[in-house]
């Protein structure tokens, strides 16, 4: 008789919170609330009967018998993924249509969307860069990926994730005269953005006295905002996203650690008579891997 084993999302919210050494880090890979993560780690806990963390108010670390149990949790789902992706890449072809907001495609989704094509050499991908409600119900696309309120009906929608704000500049802002060094600094700079609401919730997040003062200037969309920053035009409030590889790339510096939650979050919306197909499946799995790696 096979031993009873503990439910998929114990193990999941464990393996990311020993990970990530938080649980509020887990959290938002996971897509859950913190307490949710706390919970489901308790009752992974409670069925085995052992603790797996030292609990503290700094960083948690694994028990002994965490550090027993991590190493067979991991290693079960990294072959899981692996026989997923694998059986993905050998039958799934066909021709997929894809559309997200430009700001999405072209400051991330481009950067690496050549691994899916390594991985599923037989779909014809073609990318709609767009976050107009058009696509979603055209007959024509497959899979939308959408910024803001989940308001699609009669859509198959999922959350991906609620990315975080925060202002990023070019390095050649850090020097100088006017050299950013404190949230203050940025009166001497025009401030980029989509939406000007967005920058006066991060301006007083920071205690910026003030904020009214300041020269925000809406571009209208995301992406316009981020270029201008990258050549030295002023300061750009990207989101955790978007600006991600730039910073990993060092084209963009994040000057301050505060951020405050985008307005919306990141979904992915389907008509659900598709959003169970190979091809569909194969797309939003990758997308959501990927995108829990880079946490």
């Amino acid at each position: 008789m096979r031993s009873r084993l503990p439910p998929l999302n114990p193990l999941r919210a464990f393996e990311a919170t020993a990970r990530h050494a938080t649980v509020a880090k887990a959290a938002e890979e996971l897509n859950v609330t913190a307490s949710a993560v706390s919970h489901q780690v308790r009752v992974l806990e409670e069925s085995l009967g052992v603790d797996l963390f030292i609990r503290s108010r700094a960083r948690l670390k694994l028990t002994p018998a965490g550090e027993a149990l991590l190493p067979s949790v991991r290693g079960a789902f990294e072959m899981i993924a692996t026989a997923v992706a694998k059986v993905g890449e050998t039958v799934v072809a066909g021709d997929l249509v894809v559309s997200a907001p430009l700001s999405f495609t072209s400051r991330w989704l481009a950067r690496h969307i050549g691994d899916f094509l390594h991985r599923y050499p037989a779909i014809k991908l073609k990318l709609i860069p767009s976050n107009d409600d058009k696509e979603v119900y055209s007959p024509d696309v497959d899979v939308c990926i959408r910024y803001g309120e989940a308001h699609w009906k009669d859509r198959s929608v999922t959350l991906i994730e609620h990315p975080s704000l925060y202002p990023v500049v070019s390095p050649a802002l850090m020097n100088g005269p006017k050299a950013i060094r404190s949230p203050d600094d940025l009166r001497h700079y025009a401030l980029f953005c989509e939406h000007a609401g967005s920058w006066m919730r991060w301006l007083m997040e920071a205690k910026v006295e003030h904020p009214e003062r300041m020269r925000i200037l809406e571009i209208g969309n995301a992406h316009i905002a981020v270029e201008a920053a990258l050549h030295g035009q002023g300061v750009a409030l990207g989101d955790s996203i978007s600006v991600r590889d730039d910073l990993v790339e060092g084209t963009l510096v994040r000057p301050f650690k505060a951020t405050v939650p985008s307005r919306h979050p990141y979904h992915i919306v389907r008509p659900p008579e598709r959003a169970d197909s190979p091809l569909a499946s194969a797309f939003v799995f990758w997308l959501e891997q990927l995108l829990s790696e880079l946490v």
